[in-house]
């Protein structure tokens, strides 16, 4: 495979308008261009220019912005992620949806939450011959990766996501549906600022020719700026129990945080402070003196075990729009049902305590044979009914906890030149990541002009401030990032617009302590089930693990079929004697 990278482009004249993204026959039918809040009452999409549509999230620019073909990026070739074990492991779970035998009476399964968990668990049930019944509360679809149009017709997202080689669920859910080529992948690099050299960078460059882990050890190796060669030889055997211990000793580490870890092991501070730092805060928006130690464990075994697991892709546009409606188009071809703007009021219980249904804010009753809360660990605990609280499983849920992020979108008067097309790491004590949209996404290209997306995090002293004092912040920390270019009076680049998208819970804090408390996604309660990146599933609270606990949310429902199907005639049954 080629090392080095193609030039792509993309019609930005090319037009389509989707007035419902509930509609029978999707824009891709006709051939158009169309990775912490899911449906919180209290999440808060801000910013100046902010407007959010009330009835239909998805139109597409106006004429007026259209322009001509137009070269927007360098694309590196899809890697070959096809033959590694995790991904003929996903592959191979897909297939058993597929291949199953058909149901004589497919099961109604009603799912709430239209996040990647959500979308997941339904496209995985229709796939099996079901019905699933998808309900969102807001009027967007994607949960996490949402994304709103702002009036000029730009978008602005609710976190920055990146898609790993390491997700293999991913990967194989973007090839079912068609649409590998909406991922833009990067030349395989990780970089960091150097807040000890304003505006400059350091690399890990991964190199191709060489198999893992030895491609990611040499990227270690290459890089001298970031870690002296004494401190790689501590942190390599501090790391030595990890690669001798296994999974089991990965396990294990989930009641210490990493920095005491770090300690324990004896390795230098400083490889915390330039190295740790970062990585908490990319993983989970915390430090690591709160992260549990399995997350970078884990991370680490994910992203070093397979040659491409580190490489990064971003999506060519809006998630909602790039990702989500090739997933609900897929769920309405086989006769699956979504619906934005249900948002759910109770689960309603029978006598026995399984759900009866489950009742919307406007009073609609919806009923199904199985039932699945797929929505933010957050708004489960605040809908569970009273009869389930002290149920050990439910119970557990409370040490779950999301935690506050917020992302922030600066549009400047200017090409910002200090930058990458690339997701870089600021390491700074108030951003996490950023990226330049308007160079790295072929949808959100512009010549003359920079969009820096940028996670806040940590966010929970920032969740309650007002816009104005968080740009500000951000400005100040930008000027260290682009010393030449912005400073934090604006007399250098100036802000155009900004739009700041605060989720005060997003993915659950993986603190110490939290690993037990993750449940399977089959209940306690016969025939409802969770989904979720919180349930228990391999990868971590990311987009992979929530597509993963779909998948398997929806093949938990599928080996319960005869006993949901029997629950469900005795209630026939008991209905019809009762009328006699």
């Amino acid at each position: 495979m080629s090392q080095f990278g193609h030039v792509s482009a993309v019609n930005l004249s090319r037009q389509c308008n989707i007035s419902n993204v509930l509609s029978s026959q999707s824009a891709w039918q006709h051939g158009c261009s169309v990775g912490n809040g899911l449906s919180f009452a209290v999440s808060d999409a801000m910013g100046n220019k902010l407007r959010i549509p009330a009835t239909h999230a998805f139109t597409t620019r106006s004429n007026r912005n259209a322009l001509p073909l137009k070269v927007v990026c360098i694309d590196y070739p899809r890697p070959e992620l096809d033959n590694t074990v995790n991904y003929l492991e996903a592959a191979y779970l897909s297939s058993t949806f597929r291949n199953s035998p058909r149901p004589n009476k497919p099961l109604e399964v009603v799912i709430a939450g239209a996040g990647l968990a959500g979308l997941s668990t339904a496209k995985y049930l229709a796939d099996a011959g079901h019905k699933p019944i998808l309900l969102e509360a807001r009027d967007v679809l994607g949960g996490k990766v949402a994304a709103w149009k702002d009036e000029d017709g730009d978008w602005y997202e609710t976190g920055l996501h990146i898609f790993f080689g390491a997700y293999p669920n991913i990967q194989n859910l973007f090839g079912e549906l068609g649409i590998n080529d909406r991922l833009q992948w990067k030349e395989h690099s990780m970089i960091f600022a150097m807040p000890n050299k304003p505006g400059e960078f350091s690399r890990f460059d991964f190199p191709e020719i060489l198999p893992a882990p030895f491609n990611g050890i040499l990227a270690i190796l290459k890089n001298n700026e970031m870690l002296t060669w004494p401190e790689k030889v501590k942190f390599a055997i501090g790391l030595l129990p990890a690669i001798v211990g296994g999974q089991s000793y990965v396990e294990a580490q989930d009641g210490i945080t990493v920095k005491d870890w770090m300690r324990k092991q004896g390795v230098p501070e400083r490889i915390t402070e330039e190295v740790f730092i970062a990585m908490s805060k990319a993983l989970n928006f915390i430090n690591p003196d709160e992260l549990s130690m399995q997350c970078i464990l884990i991370a680490l075994n994910r992203f070093l075990q397979e040659k491409h697991g580190s490489k990064m892709a971003f999506l060519d546009g809006n998630p909602p729009e790039r990702l989500c409606m090739p997933v609900v188009d897929h769920i309405q071809s086989r006769g699956g049902e979504v619906r934005l703007n249900s948002r759910i009021q109770k689960i309603e219980l029978n006598e026995d305590g399984s759900v009866s249904s489950f009742i919307l804010n406007n009073g609609n009753v919806i009923k199904g044979d199985a039932y699945v809360f797929a929505t933010p660990v957050d708004i489960l605990k605040i809908l569970l009914p009273e009869e389930w609280k002290e149920i050990a499983y439910f119970k557990k849920l409370d040490k779950l906890i999301g935690v506050p992020v917020i992302n922030v979108h600066i549009w400047f008067d200017r090409k910002l030149k200090n930058t990458y097309d690339h997701l870089l790491f600021s390491r700074s004590p108030l951003l996490s990541v950023y990226a330049d949209m308007s160079v790295t996404c072929k949808e959100y290209y512009d010549p003359n002009k920079s969009m820096l997306e940028l996670v806040f995090a940590p966010a929970e002293e920032w969740i309650s401030r007002s816009n104005e004092e968080i740009i500000d912040a951000t400005m100040k920390e930008l000027a260290k990032l682009f010393p030449d270019e912005i400073s934090a009076d604006q007399s250098k680049a100036k802000i155009l617009k900004y739009h700041i998208v605060k989720t005060p819970r997003s993915v659950y804090k993986t603190v110490p302590g939290t690993e037990p408390c993750r449940p399977l996604q089959k209940s306690p309660v016969e025939g409802f089930y969770l989904a979720g990146d919180y349930t228990k599933q391999k990868y971590l609270a990311s987009m992979e693990g929530a597509v993963l606990s779909g998948k398997l949310c929806a093949q938990s429902i599928v080996q319960d079929y005869e006993l949901l199907s029997a629950r469900e005639q005795k209630k026939v049954t008991e209905a019809s004697f009762a009328q006699l």
